[in-house]
């Protein structure tokens, strides 16, 4: 073999499934290889409505075990990713024809009190003619729930527990794709497509919406579940928001939608359900863009329009396919399927509040004698020192308060968002400078990317690593660009309207 190092654990796939997975395997012990076909996080797990949350709307399908799973997970992600993440109101309007209000409260009550509670607040009950929130919808919308979850950076959660793992001593591989794999005394040979050669005891299958794909070619087993590729798209439009909670805004068709701040300066609207024939083919469609402005228009006191939708993405869900299951009764908890005699395992669904339980359920089945660790471990950017008895989210602010005051000499915009987008890896990049000013955004930043996050593209710069991409004129995109020697061609001065978020098959 050309690579003389045996590991312990190959795993296929590094969005948040597999990323989760390598960081609690190297931080037992185990020699760890991990690679993506795309960039990392590229596909479904930088195209996600960006929520932590236990899905409220799941309790009217009895789903009590994923909810109260994922509630509790929601806490422990606030804690040890208080840089990308912090607890998010939502305001759910009660409407005329639709559930009625005594089944919201209940609802609302049963999501307090299903989990510990220790960073979110509870819920209450508003009257919308009083509150902030309720001037931007119509005045007929008077009643309604606030009720609290939390909000993640999914790309910036994807990249933090790969650095943990290759701090643990993973071996992380981005835009490698598995050619080939085959057993060979007792163990499993890959053939990468860069020419190498990787040993493992063991692989795990996580490439999401390609899990299938990869079972069947690679592993070369077909008792993987079905899957059903659901498309969720999502616009992004001015800001329609006044202050700061999001909406949760039913719809005459039973489904909900979201409104959420998004990027200071924008909303972000979603999600849709569409079924896919494969990754490839998701792309928003003018009749989704429609169906979300149309949903949002129904509450909105100044409605929206295609004028005012900024830019838009889709991604895909591999939920298990579930015969006479509509979109909202699929289950959106995961499955992990052990292929018998050959030391091999396909993660099938998940949802990205629950990814870290995951990984511990993975490992609880294939290293037994080690011990669980990572929900006590702050990840990297969020590992700030704190005081006795503190939780994350006060250790940041705190944290956050003293660095501007360090670094009073920078616009403390600028400081603020490199808090929230590298956590405590900001401090010694705005200590030694920033180096040239490429339009808002820096070249220190795109070195620091470039060399300790992976990223080799513009677009792994400004659509995941950052979401820059919104905020950067034309010119800056391009600097970007001529900065990791691309061409960029003839400087756009608007946004592209959709930007894909699908990785190549793997």
């Amino acid at each position: 073999m050309s690579d003389p190092i045996l590991h312990d654990l190959l795993i296929i796939g590094a969005g948040i499934n597999g990323a989760g997975i390598a960081r609690d395997a190297a931080g037992r012990g185990l020699k760890v290889a991990i690679l993506d076909a795309g960039d990392f996080g590229g596909a479904t797990s930088s195209a996600s409505t960006k929520l932590i949350h236990g899905g409220l709307r799941y309790l009217e399908f009895y789903a009590f075990g994923l909810v109260r799973k994922a509630l509790a997970e929601r806490e422990v992600l606030l804690d040890i990713a208080p840089h990308i993440t912090w607890p998010q109101g939502f305001v759910l309007p009660h409407a005329a024809g639709m559930r009625p209000e005594w089944m919201l409260r209940l609802g609302t009550f049963l999501y307090d009190h299903l989990a510990r509670r220790d960073v979110v607040p509870g819920s209450a009950h508003i009257d919308l003619r009083s509150e902030r929130a309720g001037r931007a919808l119509k005045p007929d919308y008077r009643s309604a729930f606030r009720y609290w979850d939390g909000w993640v950076d999914d790309a910036r959660l994807v990249i933090a527990n790969l650095q943990d793992a290759a701090k643990n001593g993973a071996l992380v591989l981005p835009r490698t794709r598995v050619v080939a794999a085959r057993r060979t005394e007792g163990l499993w040979e890959a053939t990468l497509s860069d020419g190498r050669t990787l040993a493992a005891r063991r692989i795990v299958n996580a490439a999401g919406p390609w899990a299938d794909q990869v079972a069947r070619t690679i592993l070369g087993v077909n008792d993987a579940p079905a899957l059903r590729l659901v498309q969720g798209s999502h616009i992004v439009t001015r800001r329609v928001h006044m202050g700061r909670d999001a909406f949760m805004l039913q719809q005459p068709d039973g489904r909900i939608i979201f409104i959420i701040p998004y990027e200071r300066d924008y909303s972000l609207i979603g999600t849709t359900e569409r079924d896919v024939a494969s990754p490839e083919a998701a792309a928003v469609t003018d009749d989704e863009t429609e169906y979300l402005l149309a949903a949002a228009n129904r509450y909105l006191l100044r409605p929206l329009t295609q004028d005012d939708v900024i830019h838009r993405y889709a991604g895909v869900r591999p939920l298990i396919l579930e015969t006479g299951k509509g979109d909202r009764e699929t289950t959106r908890d995961y499955r992990l399927v052990e292929h018998p005699g050959i030391d091999a395992m396909t993660v099938i669904g998940g949802k990205i509040t629950t990814y870290r339980v995951l990984a511990e359920d993975v490992l609880a089945r294939i290293a037994k004698k080690t011990k669980r660790w990572t929900a006590g471990a702050p990840l990297p950017g969020g590992d700030m020192e704190r005081l006795r008895g503190e939780n994350g989210q006060a250790a940041f602010k705190r944290w956050l308060d003293n660095l501007l005051i360090e670094q009073r000499n920078y616009d403390p915009g600028l400081v603020k968002r490199l808090a929230h987008t590298l956590g405590t890896a900001a401090q010694p990049l705005l200590e030694a400078g920033l180096g040239a000013n490429l339009g808002g955004v820096f070249e220190a930043e795109l070195q620091h990317y470039r060399d300790h996050e992976w990223a080799m593209t513009s677009d792994d710069v400004l659509w995941r690593r950052t979401k820059l991409g919104l905020h950067l004129g034309g010119p800056a995109r391009a600097e970007v660009s001529r900065w990791f020697g691309e061409d960029p061609g003839e400087v756009q001065p608007d946004l592209p309207m959709t930007h894909r978020f699908a990785a190549p098959g793997v």
